[in-house]
């Protein structure tokens, strides 16, 4: 059990580290919106960090609540970006 824990927690590391540079690099959207899932990456990685110092509460409290948000902010901004490309340019 152990290591499909360990494999789930390293593929979504991942899939949060994708989506958070695929939204840095839309260069369409407003920088904070650029910029805000990967602030909220950062922040669940060092809430994630706290664990080593024995502070459990707050990295299951914050970590994966900002990592799952910065998916779904993720993935809606990168679905935008699709649609307005394909409606092409405004006149």
């Amino acid at each position: 059990m152990l290591p499909a824990v360990i494999a789930f927690g390293i593929a979504f590391f991942c899939l949060t580290l994708w989506c958070s540079v695929t939204v840095a690099r839309i260069r369409d959207i407003p920088t904070w919106r650029r910029f805000l899932p990967i602030s909220l990456f950062l922040i669940a990685a060092a809430a994630s960090l706290l664990r080593a110092f024995d502070i459990p509460e707050v990295a299951n409290a914050i970590a994966f609540p900002l990592n799952l948000a910065v998916v779904l902010l993720s993935f809606r901004e990168i679905r935008g970006n699709r649609r307005r490309r394909e409606l092409g340019p405004s006149v």
